[in-house]
């Protein structure tokens, strides 16, 4: 499967994982990571695996699915102990976690990252991640990862030389882990603790508590069942408080008990020249033993300690030699062994063998050169503790400027929620002051409608009402001339052509022929005032008051706008039988058309026509000017007024334009 997946990425590329279903995506980060944690893998195969689940996991778009992926590539470089790629890694797997709130990868990884800095010898940074992993593991009832990690606090502490500091996180640290379980690890970690407070409390000068912790750590080794080496540390730390104590022959029993198993102390070469010269320089101090036999055991232990080249198993053992031969006087081989230890000291930086070097090489050098060493002594030690000093406030005040980031983070978060709370109390008081405002404005707006519909149906009425007075004098006038004409000209003519006809009876030839032009004549002027009347007594104009209504609109408007138009009445339209309100929104579209083909069209030409068919009346307005794209055209006011005027009467609105000639507005409403 694992062939068919990886073919299917390479040749079919990203295309075909981006079509991929959330599902099928979340089964692929799961494979790839099932086939990163497999043990028959090499840890760079296994990295390369969980690359291609990082990369699924961005596709799946998931914060969470991505953090677990990248947790488990960071723990697979933290195998390979790729100090720099982790830290590179870890910061981002921090910030994702914080970004989603997983309080529980914040912890570990900035446990993590406290390892990686305190690896390269950054103490306050390290300090800084493992403080913060404290209070995450704390908030979370984290017993045993926070336990962890105060005892990690308390080694860089002790480190720096911040004893106090040190000894109160160890103290924390113990009484979490003595409510554990009695497992291995939870042993080794009480030994640490035990063993740790007693070296600290030996710093601060306090023997009696620092054996008593001792002792206390040798209980918890006792339990462990490998404890040799548990037992072998914390025996010599105890020899070495009874040397400081004056105290040498109970030193040199403990070191008597230890040479007894001296295969188990050749296990460790370092640490057996490191014990050998210090029970050498506590038989010397003793008085108790030969010469020979002590420089014999120095001898041996530095051989030892060259041999392995460790650095501060050298140190030591030349310290020791170097007393040892300064109280017999010999202090050409006691300044040979200073010089020995003062230079590994300034190689690897350790200054309290450097300040004890220096102490020594002006015991034995002449006055004028140990008055140099003992100025070198003092002006490193001041530095030191100014140092120590300055380290200690550092940790004082990464605890205190973390807390108080975390407090000011949280006000922050609860300012940032009031401001959330009041901007949306302020932006929902604006949206309903909106509609309010906006209500009454369409309120407003309505009613003038209204009124304006009212006033447009007053008008119609005025104008209906107007027309109909014309027409009614026109009718008048016309019966007036017909009367006139038949009852006065006509009657005349009649008379005329009576008296002529009776002149007919003359009998020569050209009054006959005049007579009958005269005669012939005068009924062609009858046949034609009679048809007059007959035409001006007809009421040829019933039922179009509407439609010269709307011819005088179109004359009027399109001499003032300059179009040539062309209208067209379908004459089987009973205009009379149409409501009102269909005829005044028919007037108001066609008033409002051709003041937007005036405004925007840049036409010469206007056609207009009505239509009935299958009782649905149609008007029809088209110009020849520059068109628009209707799909994309935003309705301006003259648009959605007719809209809204086709909309009240049921009708229906259509718009045909492009963008190089001619638009066409139809309308059709039921009758």
């Amino acid at each position: 499967m694992y062939k068919k997946i990886l073919i299917l990425f390479l040749f079919l590329g990203p295309e075909l994982v981006m079509a991929q279903s959330s599902s099928s995506l979340l089964d692929s980060v799961r494979f790839y990571r099932g086939e990163a944690q497999k043990g028959s893998y090499s840890l760079n195969e296994q990295i390369k695996h969980v690359q291609k689940a990082i990369a699924f996991s961005r596709q799946y778009n998931k914060d969470s699915t991505l953090l677990k992926s990248r947790r488990l590539l960071a723990t697979l470089y933290l195998q390979k102990r790729d100090v720099d790629t982790l830290l590179k890694i870890n910061r981002d797997n921090l910030a994702l976690a914080n970004k989603i709130n997983d309080s529980v990868a914040v912890g570990y990884i900035s446990n993590v990252l406290g390892w990686c800095h305190s690896s390269k010898v950054k103490s306050d940074s390290a300090y800084y991640y493992y403080y913060n992993a404290s209070k995450v593991f704390s908030n979370l009832n984290m017993e045993q990862n926070y336990a962890e990690a105060l005892l990690n606090m308390a080694n860089i502490q002790f480190e720096e030389k911040d004893y106090l500091g040190a000894e109160s996180n160890a103290i924390r640290s113990v009484r979490l882990f003595q409510k554990f379980p009695k497992t291995e690890y939870n042993l080794d970690a009480l030994w640490s603790i035990y063993n740790l407070l007693g070296i600290l409390s030996d710093a601060l000068g306090l023997y009696d508590n620092a054996i008593e912790y001792h002792e206390k750590a040798l209980t918890y080794s006792d339990q462990i069942e490998d404890h040799s080496l548990y037992t072998l540390y914390s025996k010599s730390n105890i020899a070495l408080i009874y040397k400081e104590q004056e105290k040498y022959k109970e030193a040199i029993q403990i070191y008597k008990e230890l040479f007894e198993k001296e295969e188990e102390l050749l296990k460790d070469l370092s640490n057996y020249a490191l014990i050998l010269s210090d029970y050498a320089f506590i038989k010397h101090l003793s008085g108790d033993f030969s010469d020979k036999e002590i420089k014999t055991m120095l001898s041996k232990s530095y051989k030892i300690s060259d041999s392995i080249q460790d650095g501060f198993s050298i140190m030591t053992v030349s310290l020791n030699a170097s007393e040892y031969y300064l109280d017999k006087k010999q202090k050409d081989s006691a300044l040979l062994f200073a010089n020995r230890a003062y230079t590994l000291a300034k190689e690897t930086n350790s200054n309290d063998v450097t300040l004890k070097s220096l102490l020594l090489k002006s015991k034995i050098e002449s006055p004028e050169k140990a008055k140099e060493y003992l100025k070198s002594y003092v002006a490193i030690n001041d530095s030191l503790q100014d140092k120590e000093r300055a380290i200690r406030n550092k940790f004082a005040r990464i605890e205190f400027e973390t807390d108080n980031l975390k407090e000011r983070n949280k006000q922050i978060a609860r300012e940032r929620m009031w401001l959330i709370v009041l901007s949306a109390s302020l932006v929902f008081t604006l949206i309903l002051l909106y509609i309010i405002i906006s209500q009454r404005a369409k309120n407003k707006e309505l009613q003038l409608v209204q009124q304006q519909q009212e006033a447009n149906e007053e008008i119609y009425n005025l104008m209906l009402s107007q027309q109909d007075k014309i027409d009614e004098a026109r009718v008048i006038e016309k019966k007036r001339i017909s009367e006139e004409l038949h009852d006065g000209i006509l009657g005349r003519l009649f008379g005329t052509r009576l008296s002529l006809d009776s002149l007919n009876m003359v009998s020569t030839d050209e009054a006959i022929t005049n007579r009958s032009k005269y005669i012939e004549e005068l009924k062609n002027i009858e046949h034609d005032i009679r048809k007059v009347s007959h035409e001006l007594n007809t009421d040829f104009v019933s039922g179009s008051s509407f439609y010269n209504i709307i011819k005088s609109l179109v004359e009027t408007q399109c001499v003032a706008y300059g179009l040539e138009f062309d209208l067209k009445n379908d004459d089987s339209i009973d205009w009379d039988n149409v409501s009102n309100k269909t005829k005044i929104h028919y007037y108001r579209i066609l008033q409002e058309s051709l003041q937007n083909i005036y405004k925007h069209a840049n036409a010469t030409k206007v056609e207009i026509s009505f239509k009935q068919k299958n009782n649905v009346i149609c008007l029809q307005v088209s110009d020849n000017g520059s068109g628009f794209d209707v799909s994309r055209a935003r309705k301006g006011i003259g648009l959605k007024n007719i809209a809204s005027r086709v909309t009240e009467i049921d009708g229906k609105l259509t718009i045909e334009s492009n963008q190089e000639n001619r638009t066409t507005i139809t309308v059709s409403v039921p009758v």
